[in-house]
Parts: structure tokens; C-alpha cells; sequence
């Protein structure tokens, strides 16, 4: 019986997991609302959930009636489709709210999360606060997401990375811009400064670099410029092939589009991959000869990475490649 491609090529260190390429906030009512809704209608024409519905307590929520949202949040975690891959952030785990959030989003609705996103984890510390209170709430399995906002949180992105809960970080750039008291002007917020910017540019890749390290998911922080399609689609792009990330943040569902766009290898690429791994599984993962290239294990790792990134975006397989992403 033949291996799947996944148990032979992904290692710890190239186990980046399965999650979306998208990943969507809303936390007003209608836009959630909407944002569910609009989950539905793209995993129906993709044939796959290509982008997560992350419902927001910690902006969200209006001040003062953060128990009411949290019950809101809670209610549409419940209602959701079935295969809806919905999340929450909650407050941070030093806010009054934090406890709360899990008591009562976690604690009914638990089941029914991808994950939780705490932000403005500081330390690992911060992370085994917010884990202890998900096992109390009764979901020791439940996957944790960490937003690194500080400089003092990007030297320890490592350690944070590290921990058995945690499936991704992200970076939260208006945050971490704000914490420099003006040192990084404002348009290191911006869709290009953003990408300039040294200390910016440095945090990105301290992130990056430890999501990859400890196989996790880095995912990219926001672009608020959220008319602008082609500088969602530039900023996706050079997120993913300049500073190694694999998932980002939307805020408007115009940006989704562009997102899976920029996020999909090309026809091309895919095209390459698939004959390149059917012919190395013809080879039971021997090295072989492709295209006047030798190829071994460590080159069907990169290509079969390209196959779920696109799978992941909705992209069509071609028919030698559809076998491997059929389902158990």
C-alpha cells in the first residue's frame, strides 16, 4: 500500500499545517453576520473552506458590555454551518474581560472553534495563562494563536513559538508600530512602509523565522487600505514570497479575493509539481531525473508544498494530483 505523499515528505520542521490562507476578522454584528455567510458562499465555489471567520471580543466588543458580545460571539459560534471554520479572538489574558470570553465562548461553544487568538502575548508566560483557562473551560485540545505586538514579544517570538498549543503566530503591526512612541513613523503602517521600514521589516522576519522553526503557521498582519485591491494583492504577495509567510489577516471581504490570489501558486507551478511528484512516487520517493534536474526528497517537500498551498486557495489540481486530496 502506498504511503501519502504528507507521512513521507513533511517533517516536524515542514509541518506548517493545514489552516486557510485567510484569515478574516469581524467583530460588529452584521459584519459577522456577513462574514459567515460569505465563508459559506466561497467553500461552495472553491469546493473548499479557504478562508477562517475570526470573531472579534477584543475590538469588538463595546466597552462595558463585553459580556453581552461574548454571548453574541458564543451564539453565532453555535449557529454556524457544519465544516464553518469559525475562531475568536478574546481580551488579552490580563484584561478583566479574558476570563470571561473562555468561560462563556469556550466553555459552550468550544467544540465548535478552529482556534482561539490571544492577543498581545507578551511572553510564554502569557501563553500558559490562556492555556490553563481553555482546559478549564473543557477544551484541552483546542488550538491556540498568539498576536505579537511588542518589540519585547518579537525577542521572545521562539519561546512563544514553541509551545505545544500553539499553531500560529501573527503579527499585529499597528500595535507593535504604536509601542515605539513615534520612533517609526506613520508610514510604517502603511501597505508599502510596511515592507521598508528596518525595524518593521525585522519583526516580520523574527516571526516568520520562528513559526518555521517549530513548524507553525506565520500569518501576516493587516493592510488598511482596504478599497485598494491591488495593494492587498501586492502586500499578500510579498508577504508570502519575501518574508515566508503562509496565512494573513482580512478586514474587509474585499480583501479576501486578493489574498487567495496572491497566496495560489501559479497554473504553472502547480502543473510542475504534480507531474514531478507522480513521477517520484512511480520512483517510491528515490531520487530521479526531471526535466535534466536531479530531484530528491528534500526538492518533492518544496513541490508537495505547493499542491496544498494550493489546495488550501481553492486552485484546480490537475487529475493525477486529486488522489491525494480526496478526503480519509
Amino acid at each position: 500500500m502506498k504511503q501519502h505523499p504528507r507521512a513521507i515528505l513533511l517533517g516536524a520542521q515542514a509541518r506548517t499545517g493545514g489552516l486557510p490562507v485567510c484569515d478574516h476578522y469581524s467583530g460588529v454584528e452584521a459584519r459577522m453576520r456577513k462574514s459567515l455567510q460569505l465563508q459559506a458562499e466561497l467553500a461552495q465555489e472553491f469546493g473548499a473552506c479557504v478562508f477562517d471567520v475570526s470573531l472579534d471580543c477584543e475590538d469588538g466588543a463595546p466597552v462595558g458590555r463585553e459580556a453581552e458580545h461574548a454571548e453574541l460571539v458564543t451564539e453565532l459560534v453555535l449557529g454556524a454551518a457544519a465544516g464553518a471554520r469559525v475562531a475568536v479572538r478574546v481580551h488579552p489574558v490580563d484584561h478583566p474581560a479574558f476570563a470571561q470570553d473562555v468561560q462563556t465562548i469556550v466553555g459552550r461553544a468550544g467544540a465548535r472553534l478552529a482556534h482561539v487568538m490571544v492577543p498581545k502575548v507578551e511572553s510564554l508566560r502569557d501563553v500558559e495563562i490562556a492555556v490553563r483557562a481553555l482546559d478549564a473551560a473543557g477544551a484541552p485540545q483546542l488550538p491556540l494563536h498568539a498576536l505579537v505586538e511588542s518589540p519585547a514579544a518579537v525577542h521572545r517570538a521562539f519561546d512563544i513559538a514553541g509551545h505545544p498549543r500553539i499553531e500560529s503566530l501573527s503579527f499585529g503591526l499597528m500595535d507593535f508600530v504604536s509601542a515605539h512612541g513615534g520612533a517609526i513613523p506613520e508610514e510604517g503602517m502603511g501597505a508599502q512602509g510596511q515592507f521598508t521600514h528596518p525595524l518593521v521589516v525585522r519583526a516580520k522576519l523574527e516571526i516568520a523565522s520562528a513559526c518555521h522553526a517549530h513548524g507553525k503557521v506565520p500569518s501576516h498582519c493587516v493592510v488598511t487600505e482596504f478599497k485598494d485591491a491591488q495593494a492587498m494583492e501586492t502586500a499578500a504577495r510579498r508577504a508570502r514570497s519575501e518574508f515566508g509567510y503562509t496565512r494573513m489577516w482580512s478586514i474587509h471581504p474585499d480583501q479576501i479575493r486578493p489574498i487567495l490570489k496572491a497566496m495560489s501558486p501559479s497554473e504553472g507551478e502547480i502543473a510542475q509539481a504534480a507531474r514531478l511528484l507522480q513521477q517520484a512516487e512511480s520512483a517510491d520517493w528515490a531520487p530521479i531525473s526531471f526535466d535534466g534536474k536531479l530531484h530528491d526528497r528534500a526538492s518533492y517537500r518544496f513541490h508537495w508544498q505547493v499542491l496544498e498551498r494550493a489546495h488550501a486557495t481553492g486552485a484546480r489540481l490537475p487529475a493525477q494530483a486529486q488522489p491525494w486530496f480526496a478526503g480519509p
